[in-house]
């Protein structure tokens, strides 16, 4: 298992750990919903340096992310960033990541899910047939996500960058806490607001930052989170996660992810998906909320009132901040309208649900 550069603090403050994506990452510090409250209500700090990095340099840079990625990436001048998704060639999705644009048709920064790196830097590879210099720095590559509604005020002191006024999806370069050459980034997994710093661990920095930001921050109520709470944090967002609500067997436009799947370029898959917005498609991700008691769980089966299989749930929890049961899943289209019944099968029962909206959390 690998360690990131915080795992000793992690153990030190008395993390639950556990591994994911071949790392060592903590789950949680003093409990799922405590850490859920935090970020809603103040601020908490994740260690996401799991996650993959990637330098795309050169006059064809552009071209290549153009066509291994469904958005549009001649949209972004520097300084701006743009979620986005790896088709592949049968429809699906061979990851979601961000696209920064460093400096404009020439260099960009790819950052991929931890359990894709290698899946992914062998796919874009696969199509760097004009020569794109390629860096994948994920090894070397520190990431904290410092998320909530009070995150940017309480970092503030740490940097001249701007971060009260920072655009959401927008970043910039600095020094951060006496450390050079900090990307700040106001991205996130939470919906919650706040920022994302990416920087290299050199001569102990790692462990500079990490103290500077408790330092400043601790007083002030900002606390340590973990894998549990991010998971529930984005699920209220109704926000996807690969391996689960999408993978490479569903396609962007059955995902709800058409907003990211533009046309104005050629891409993998392109025409399918062209085909699939003029036609529709067989089902579609939605949220649903519980109406019976019960929670409901990755890969359990959707029914219809006969008892009729229309599909599967893909992610599941009790929501802390709604104080109810929700969940993602996959149905066929005629039982995607909100307000539509739907039974989830829970061991031998099944439990009244209704498709709502998502995000959940307004």
């Amino acid at each position: 298992m690998k360690n990131t550069p915080f795992t000793e603090k992690h153990i030190a403050l008395g993390a639950k750990m556990a591994p994911f994506a071949g790392y060592n990452m903590p789950i949680s510090y003093t409990g799922i919903n405590d850490e859920h409250h935090a970020v809603r209500t103040n601020a908490g700090v994740f260690d996401v340096s799991h996650m993959g990095e990637f330098i795309l340099k050169g006059e064809n840079a552009l071209d290549l992310i153009q066509r291994v990625t469904s958005n549009d990436a001649s949209k972004l001048t520097a300084g701006k960033a743009q979620y986005s998704c790896l088709p592949n060639k049968e429809g699906g999705i061979v990851d979601d990541l961000l696209v920064y644009c460093i400096e404009e048709n020439k260099v960009y920064m790819l950052v991929v899910n931890a359990s894709n790196i290698e899946k992914d830097w062998n796919w874009i590879s696969s199509f760097n047939d004009k020569g794109v210099e390629m860096h994948n720095i994920s090894d070397k590559t520190c990431l904290l996500a410092i998320q909530g509604p009070n995150a940017a005020s309480i970092l503030q002191p740490l940097t001249d960058v701007d971060l009260i006024n920072m655009k959401y999806y927008t970043f910039a370069k600095g020094a951060f806490a006496g450390v050079s050459n900090v990307l700040i980034s106001a991205t996130g997994y939470t919906g919650a607001g706040g920022v994302e710093i990416y920087f290299e661990d050199k001569d102990g920095d790692a462990s500079k930052i990490w103290d500077a930001i408790f330092e400043i921050g601790a007083p002030k109520g900002l606390k340590p989170i973990g894998l549990g709470a991010r998971d529930t944090l984005r699920l209220e967002m109704g926000f996807c996660l690969y391996g689960n609500d999408i993978d490479d067997t569903t396609s962007p436009m059955e995902a709800g992810l058409g907003w990211i799947t533009k046309f104005t370029k050629p891409f993998t898959s392109s025409e399918l998906f062209a085909q699939q917005k003029a036609n529709g498609v067989t089902r579609k991700l939605v949220g649903f909320e519980m109406i019976d008691k019960g929670i409901p769980r990755h890969d359990y089966e959707i029914k219809d009132a006969a008892g009729n299989v229309i599909g599967k749930v893909t992610s599941g929890t009790q929501s802390p901040s709604l104080q109810k049961a929700i969940g993602l899943g996959y149905v066929q289209t005629a039982f995607a309208t909100p307000e539509t019944e739907i039974y989830i099968a829970v061991r031998d029962k099944a439990l009244k649900a209704k498709v709502v909206k998502v995000p959940f959390l307004s």
